[in-house]
């Protein structure tokens, strides 16, 4: 189920926002939030980055800081305007996750940021593979996504986020070890925390050499 919140924040997007930097306080403000997946991952200036599923370019901003070869990548043209206008160094390219248009083993860091648990089981599964597919033998794939709570005081906040903005979708990730089935796919473990009450998880995996 979703609300028309969710509409109104693909059209306006104050109002995800919003809520966003609410949600973020719980792991240090939405600054650290953004950055979380990237704790760790080896980023220099000649690092070849893609952020998938960019959305407005709220990790995009953080990315462009530690290298200079970013590119982002997401289906939405209202969403890439905005990236293009709030962070214009890096490149943006419409597509969907699952068809990437880049050849094989192009990147070296792939992350994604509250994105996959927007997809159909299928759908979350062909984007693993072609995460696998352009990432470069030893390269990262890092993300922060949601996941079910363990401490039961966070539960009802997530809960009502997902209502709120989320669908049936998000509430089937929460259910799925999804650093299981990212390994399925040919990944190694590197890390997997959680954070906020066990509400999110960050998982960094590397494409063996």
């Amino acid at each position: 189920m979703a609300t028309i919140l969710r509409d109104w924040s693909y059209q306006y997007q104050w109002v995800y926002d919003s809520f966003a930097r609410l949600a973020a306080l719980s792991v240090g403000g939405e600054r650290r939030f953004r950055q979380l997946a990237l704790e760790g991952v080896p980023i220099a200036s000649e690092t070849t980055v893609l952020d998938l599923c960019c959305g407005s370019g709220q990790t995009t901003q953080f990315l462009v800081t530690r290298s200079h070869h970013v590119t982002g990548l997401d289906a939405s043209p209202l969403s890439l305007k905005r990236a293009e206008k709030n962070v214009p160094q890096a490149t943006y390219v419409e597509a969907f996750a699952e068809t990437m248009p880049f050849p094989d083993n192009h990147f070296e860091v792939v992350h994604t940021s509250v994105a996959l648990h927007e997809m159909e089981a299928l759908q979350l599964q062909q984007i693993l593979k072609e995460v696998h597919r352009v990432l470069r033998p030893g390269g990262y794939f890092a993300l922060v996504d949601f996941h079910q709570p363990t401490n039961p005081l966070f539960i009802p906040g997530l809960t009502l986020f997902l209502l709120l903005f989320e669908t049936e979708t998000a509430w089937a990730l929460i259910n799925t070890d999804l650093a299981a089935q990212i390994e399925a796919t040919g990944f190694q473990l590197v890390k997997q925390t959680l954070h906020a009450g066990g509400s999110l998880q960050v998982i960094q995996v590397q494409k063996p050499s």
